[in-house]
């Protein structure tokens, strides 16, 4: 999985990179299928806001968040995109039952 990270008119530190990167990276934990996340981290006056973009097969998954620092910001948007992820997997997943069923598999 690539995870690209980049500032919106803000210098990007290596800890908030690595940071970023780490909660970002879990998500491949429930789901494989990740192609590459593209995070955008902003702040505007007061509020910090962290964007991310996850391109997977068959879908792209969206979401944002904010937070009273970046990091809890990126904390945010990680649990967005968790729940997302689990959701696509659950319904990406078959829920048909096996081939035949006990009824017709009974002797009469």
């Amino acid at each position: 999985m690539q995870i690209t990270v980049s500032g919106h008119q803000m210098e990007i530190t290596e800890p908030l990179r690595n940071y970023a990167s780490e909660k970002i990276g879990r998500i491949q934990k429930h789901f494989d299928h990740v192609i590459n996340t593209n995070i955008v981290l902003h702040v505007q006056k007061n509020q910090h806001k962290a964007e991310a973009t996850i391109h997977t097969r068959g879908a792209t998954m969206h979401a944002d968040a904010e937070g009273l620092n970046m990091y809890a910001a990126i904390d945010s948007l990680a649990d967005k995109l968790d729940r997302q992820v689990l959701k696509h997997k659950e319904k990406a997943k078959s829920h048909h039952r096996d081939e035949g069923s006990s009824r017709k598999n009974e002797a009469p």
